[in-house]
């Protein structure tokens, strides 16, 4: 949500119409497919980061040059000051960020170490 409020301020997307005069336009991509979608992908693709990285590039490589195509073409949304490309590292960044995150949980919080197995 905090991209989505960065983005809108910057103009990287624009999405033509919003649910409610303060939600992001974006909100039922980002609790839908892209939530359950990185969940799942988490969830199978754990502890094997080089599986978990080409699984994200090809998901995410497939939003950005075929289904975003399709929503603009629709009028749901069109990139604005970002290419399809920036947009591809913005997902990429996100994709470090999110396993980096739930390798610290695990060994926070859980106490796991990497060599750690369920």
């Amino acid at each position: 949500m905090f991209e989505g409020r960065l983005a809108e301020k910057r103009k990287w997307w624009w999405f033509p119409f919003k649910i409610k005069p303060n939600v992001l336009g974006e909100l039922p991509l980002i609790w839908g497919p892209f939530f359950i979608g990185s969940f799942w992908i988490m969830k199978y693709t754990y502890k094997k980061f080089n599986l978990y990285l080409l699984v994200n590039i090809l998901i995410d490589s497939l939003f950005t040059y075929y289904v975003l195509d399709f929503f603009k073409k629709f009028g749901y949304v069109s990139l604005v000051r970002l290419s399809k490309f920036q947009l591809s590292i913005v997902f990429l960044i996100k994709t470090f960020v999110l396993y980096g995150f739930q390798v610290f949980y695990d060994k926070v919080f859980r106490g796991h170490s990497d060599t750690t197995h369920q």
